[in-house]
């Protein structure tokens, strides 16, 4: 089994603050709500009938230091967005349905106490994995491909600026049959395909993101990841089109 990868209400200054984003987004993600949510429930979701429903996000205790930005977009909300009727169609896999569906409001901390809202929905399929979540980090996508690596490759969609780009996923086993010590054990999983568009047409900061990966880590098809973005973006709360 796989689990999937992974913004302040200021903007980012120094290429410090900068490369604690991109890092925060692009690997330490990979630990986010999905990690834990797929350990606990995955199991118990797999056996439900008909496809899954999202459930309430999963927010952290608030503290007086954390205030979500403008235009905040909950997770649930992003949830209810990707976890369309017609997703596997879009995924290639026509016919399968949703086990897992959730969002999740939780933060991204930088060093220096900053923290990041990171609003995200997840749904999981038998073959593919899908996650959409907002960054509110005020770095435009362009500047983003600059940091992201070789991987990177700078596109447009929906007529705005977009980036994709790979990393990889963690790979969590969990003994079912008694033996052991019972312990979960992680390691490095299948290859992830990101796609980052920017909130605005400008580009003038902030960004959604679209994740997929498949079950089997196989390579997952670009072509199904822009089609999901095509067809879910312009649903999500907030979205103009400009």
């Amino acid at each position: 089994m796989s689990e999937g990868t992974t913004g302040t209400d200021g903007t980012p200054s120094g290429p410090g603050v900068v490369g604690q984003v991109v890092a925060a987004l692009a690997l330490g993600g990979v630990l986010a709500g999905s990690f834990w949510y797929m350990a606990k429930t995955g199991m118990e979701e797999a056996e439900a009938r008909g496809p899954a429903v999202c459930t309430p996000a999963h927010a952290e205790t608030p503290e007086p230091k954390r205030t979500r930005p403008a235009g905040y977009i909950p997770g649930d909300a992003l949830c209810r967005a990707l976890n369309r009727p017609d997703l596997p169609s879009l995924l290639g896999t026509p016919g399968e349905e949703a086990q897992n569906a959730w969002g999740s409001d939780g933060w991204v901390g930088l060093a220096g106490g900053a923290q990041i809202a990171s609003p995200e929905g997840d749904v999981r399929f038998t073959t593919y994995s899908a996650k959409l979540s907002v960054s509110y980090d005020r770095l435009p996508v362009a500047q983003m491909g600059q940091l992201l690596g070789r991987t990177a490759e700078p596109t447009r969609v929906l007529g705005r600026q977009a980036v994709l780009y790979s990393d990889r996923t963690i790979a969590l086993k969990i003994p079912l049959g008694g033996g052991g010590d019972g312990k979960a054990e992680t390691g490095t999983g299948g290859i992830a395909r990101h796609l980052l568009v920017a909130k605005d047409a400008k580009d003038g900061g902030g960004s959604f993101e679209i994740v997929v990966w498949r079950q089997d880590e196989a390579v997952p098809d670009d072509a199904a990841l822009l089609r999901v973005a095509e067809r879910v973006l312009p649903t999500v709360p907030g979205w103009t089109a400009r």
